[in-house]
């Protein structure tokens, strides 16, 4: 049993753990387990317990110890093998699927997301082989991967409330809405800042548009109602802040100009949810009626469309020296829509699940 130790500098050490991360990256199995060994050895371990770790014969670990002692780094790299690497079979290739799909927490990794280095050890426990870091990627291009961005998900949905919204409640607000001649208005509110968003655009090569930003952090609010049925359009600018009183105001606004029954469908925002709102809410109970939408889903809402419309059109790259502009801008931008129902109801189709329902 091999019982000294192998003393050498700091930067000696540093050195090998350099290598022994470069090695890793290109997936040179040999050359890792023998920078390992010489790091382990100048931790004060043993041959015998560095050879169980590394599943090698003592006398492989005594070699690495002689070439290294010998000839320092150099001495622990291996020639290339001549030939090309061998490929992965079509079972082994449905498998490493099968792995990565579960993702790397059910592999007992701590990140939620794979990277190629992260695949090396699993190639390696699974099948034996420790690809370069570059053949992994090319692989995964070949089952179908492609490197991208991943996207966040908030824990906070529910599959289950959305599926029972889109299956039961809107069918039953149909059915109502029909049976009233009711209004069926989503509504939602929007805000366009002054200061300008940008959105991609041509230009050459190395010369990145500019623009111009007033830089103050004003924006302008509106409310807006559409009727899914005739895509009738309420809408009210606001410069204030949206809470419950300007809400409030918006909502008798809508009532006067109409008598027909009112159906909204709102989202959970806080002022939408407030105790003055509700009492409002209870005050006109004859001709209005509530239906909140689920937590966290937009793509329910037809009326987003028309604020997303309304940026690309209007608000997107353009300099707004003063809040009038921005105003008079979105204003200007509404208006088309606020008199062409048929458009309206083009641009704010329904989801298609809410629309098979209808």
């Amino acid at each position: 049993m091999c019982a000294f130790r192998v003393t050498v500098s700091r930067r000696s050490r540093r050195a090998l753990a350099r290598q022994l991360n470069t090695a890793q990256q290109f997936g040179q199995l040999h050359e890792v387990k023998c920078l390992r060994t010489a790091l382990a050895l100048t931790e004060g371990q043993s041959c015998a317990q560095v050879a169980v770790t590394l599943r090698v014969t003592p006398k492989t670990v005594h070699q690495w110890v002689h070439r290294f002692l010998v000839a320092g780094l150099k001495g622990l790299r291996r020639k290339k093998p001549p030939g090309r690497p061998p490929q992965r079979t079509k079972t082994q290739k449905h498998i490493l699927a099968e792995r990565l799909d579960e993702g790397p927490v059910q592999a007992g990794l701590a990140s939620a997301c794979w990277r190629s280095p992260m695949i090396q050890p699993l190639l390696h426990e699974r099948f034996g082989v420790y690809d370069h870091v570059f053949d992994i990627a090319q692989l995964l291009q070949q089952l179908g991967y492609r490197d991208q961005k991943a996207a966040l998900v908030s824990d906070h949905l529910n599959d289950a409330k959305r599926q029972e919204w889109c299956h039961t409640t809107w069918p039953q607000m149909l059915t109502v809405a029909k049976a009233k001649s009711a209004l069926l208005l989503c509504g939602d509110e929007a805000s366009f800042p002054q200061w300008g968003t940008l959105a991609y655009t041509w230009a050459r090569r190395g010369h990145q548009p500019g623009v111009k930003t007033s830089g103050t952090r004003q924006g302008f609010k509106v409310f807006g109602w559409i009727d899914d049925c005739t895509g009738r359009f309420f809408d009210q600018g606001h410069e204030g802040r949206l809470n419950s009183e300007s809400d409030s105001a918006f909502r008798a606004r809508v009532l006067e100009q109409t008598t027909q029954h009112i159906m909204r469908i709102q989202d959970g925002a806080s002022y939408h949810t407030s105790a003055a709102m509700q009492a409002c809410f209870a005050h006109h109970t004859a001709r209005l009626q509530v239906f909140p939408l689920p937590s966290y889903s937009p793509d329910d809402h037809p009326i987003e469309k028309l604020w997303k419309k309304i940026n690309q059109e209007g608000t997107h790259l353009p300099y707004f020296p003063t809040f009038e502009a921005l105003k008079e801008k979105v204003e200007q931008t509404l208006l088309p829509f606020e008199h062409t129902p048929a458009e309206m109801l083009a641009l704010c189709s329904l989801p298609t699940e809410l629309a098979k329902v209808a």
